[in-house]
């Protein structure tokens, strides 16, 4: 069985990182943007992004918050408004403040930005996670850092993700982050409030989705802001399902991002209690509903089954159902077994045009150049194993 992986090692060894700020923080508890917290965090997100910090080079996201309260200060709201087209209102406005924050400062690190606005039916549609999933990757492999924030001007209550505590735990889970860090106004967690309680103690580590973490919370956020503790700690616990642990760490600690990397133990660090290609594929085996089924050959099926292949278009013979991109689809042998479940990368109706076709022909056959595979080998989990 393989060891558990320290503190050090989880911090250090992270190589994709999703970085969460609050409100408060950005806008200096709603006086406006804190043009040098933000140019702090701006520097050591390009450091560990180009890695010049001397650790190797990191993929690094950043989840804003900020634009609402931004917003309000730039029409001159003292109060944060209840109606809906309001809150749009300020979002817009706020938006075009915060974007030009990033872009400018991360600019005078050498390091190029996009803004990424999202809402939860972008994640909750799987062809619209897709996408944001292909776009989101495509700005990493390009060293350009996502900047990223709930689609306020837009967004519902039937939409809303609701904070970017959560937010940024959909994130980590959409591009498979080894690391959220959650950067508060607070120092981490403590067994109770340290304000009403002068007892509680300091949690250092602990395992991300413990009931009793949430117990420990309790508790509203700032007046800014709408998230407390017990958002962060909810995050720490989704984000943990795709195999990401969390740090809450306070965001004024000097140079914190660039000692996370190195390994320091600064903040609370909530462990994922499971690896994240284990989680992702438990996922993938139990708990998605099964939209169709592709069979395959005796020589596709070897490859999946002995050389953990991904499955192309030139191994399948016929397709049964109707799914959709993303949908979980079952692969079976010829003899109608069950080798494998994966996420599809076509249709059934374009799955059904690729049979037996080359993944050069793919262009041809559906009028656009889509993936390679019908589905990934990072997005299939044998469910047959091989005989003795």
């Amino acid at each position: 069985m393989k060891q558990q992986q320290s503190s050090t090692e989880i911090l250090g060894q992270a190589r994709r990182i999703v970085v969460k700020v609050g409100s408060s923080l950005v806008t200096n508890e709603g006086r406006g943007l804190d043009e040098a917290a933000i140019g702090e965090w701006c520097r050591q997100l390009a450091l560990l992004e180009r890695g010049l910090d001397g650790q190797g080079r990191r993929e690094m996201v950043m989840v804003s918050s900020g634009s609402i309260a931004e917003g309000m200060k730039r029409l001159g709201w003292t109060r944060r408004p209840h109606e809906v087209n309001k809150l749009q209102a300020a979002a817009a406005v706020g938006q075009m403040g915060l974007a030009q924050m990033y872009e400018s400062k991360l600019r005078e690190h050498g390091l190029r930005s996009a803004q990424v606005l999202l809402t939860h039916a972008d994640l909750a549609d799987r062809e619209r996670y897709l996408n944001a999933r292909s776009t989101l990757l495509t700005l990493l492999q390009h060293e350009v850092l996502p900047v990223i924030n709930e689609n306020d001007t837009v967004v519902t209550d039937e939409i809303k993700v609701g904070d970017n505590d959560t937010l940024g735990a959909l994130v980590a889970n959409l591009i498979e982050a080894d690391l959220l860090v959650i950067l508060t106004d607070q120092r981490g967690l403590f067994t109770a409030d340290p304000r009403r309680d002068p007892g509680a103690e300091f949690v250092h580590e602990a395992r991300a989705g413990d009931p009793a973490l949430e117990r420990m919370a309790g508790g509203a956020g700032s007046a800014i802001g709408k998230g407390g503790m017990l958002t962060k700690i909810v995050a720490a616990r989704r984000a943990a399902g795709s195999g990401a642990s969390t740090v809450i760490a306070w965001g004024r600690e000097p140079d914190a991002l660039l000692r996370l990397a190195r390994g320091e133990n600064i903040g609370t660090l909530l462990v994922a209690p499971t690896h994240k290609t284990q989680a992702r594929k438990q996922w993938i085996a139990d708990h998605l509903q099964l939209r169709g089924t592709v069979v395959v050959d005796d020589g596709a099926a070897a490859k999946l089954r002995r050389e953990g292949k991904s499955l192309l278009p030139v191994g399948m013979t016929h397709v049964e159902g109707r799914f959709s991109r993303g949908d979980v689809i079952a692969i079976h042998d010829t003899a109608g077994q069950e080798l494998a479940r994966g996420l599809a990368n076509y249709s059934s109706s374009e799955a059904r045009l690729l049979c037996r076709q080359p993944s050069s022909e793919i262009k041809a056959r559906l009028g656009y150049a889509g993936e390679p595979e019908m589905v990934h080998r990072d997005n299939l989990v044998l469910t047959r194993p091989l005989p003795a």
